[in-house]
């Protein structure tokens, strides 16, 4: 029987990369956005070519959204064994320029998102009477800090945390809870933090990236694919006795 897994942010980039590869492991996957245009083209592709998935609309910032999102899940597809959090955004603001808006916002989404998938999923595992596998989007600026990235990263420092706390309360469940962290990955969102730090410095959006790709050890910039391979090792038994744990996916730019 196939298993099940639910993806936020999967209509783009990173997000709709992990929905792809986790249909090619076998999964039925319910794909999580908040235009439900953008998650409804990725499930539709899949769907064309064989494999089985949902689109649905929720905010993951509105903790009833997430849980009516996994509740939607289980009810089409009957299960639920793994849910990536990976919806996210990232302003590119300096210290002096942050407002409590840009911090409520971002934390709303990266950070809240996270805790109400995590319950949510929780909630849905013991239901169903089994474990399951909690995965995280944090990031290469979560584990080293970048400059004008002070709200982005406080919030995917964040969610290092939760990844270590809730995989200790969580074990206990048959729930295992570990983070991915991707360094500079060729998606519209980095693109849009490279145009913004270019704006920033007077400079062009190909400087913007660059200021971002400069050390890294392999010498270019990550594919989603590269990323989705990793999400993908962490839904597979292979991963059953690793939790809590953050892989950094950067081709060598942070080393800890």
């Amino acid at each position: 029987m196939s298993k099940v897994a639910l993806v936020t942010g999967a209509g783009q980039g990173i997000g709709e990369a992990i929905a792809h590869r986790l249909v090619k492991d076998g999964f039925q996957v319910s794909l999580i956005g908040r235009h439900l245009e953008k998650v409804q083209r990725v499930a539709n592709d899949i769907n064309a070519n064989g494999g089985e998935a949902i689109a649905i609309r929720a905010d993951v910032a509105k903790r009833d959204e997430v849980f009516e999102a996994v509740k939607a899940t289980k009810e089409a597809f009957g299960d639920l064994n793994v849910i990536v959090n990976n919806a996210g955004v990232a302003p590119t603001t300096p210290i002096m320029a942050v407002t409590e808006d840009d911090m409520n916002w971002t934390w709303g989404i990266n950070v809240n998102g996270v805790v109400w998938g995590t319950q949510a999923a929780t909630e849905a595992f013991k239901e169903l009477g089994h474990g399951g596998k909690i995965i995280n989007a944090t990031s290469q600026a979560g584990v080293e800090g970048n400059e004008n990235l002070t709200v982005y990263g406080s919030t995917k420092f964040a969610i290092r945390g939760i990844t270590q706390t809730t995989a200790k309360e969580l074990a206990q469940f048959g729930i295992t809870v570990n983070a991915f962290a991707p360094g500079i990955v060729k998606t519209p969102m980095m693109w849009d933090i490279a145009h913004e730090v270019g704006q920033n410095a007077g400079k062009d959006d190909e400087w913007g990236m660059a200021q971002f790709s400069d050390g890294i050890a392999l010498g270019r910039l990550s594919e989603p694919e590269e990323i989705a391979s990793v999400v993908s090792f962490l839904s597979s038994d292979d991963s059953n006795y690793v939790t809590g744990q953050t892989i950094i996916v950067d081709g060598g730019m942070v080393f800890h």
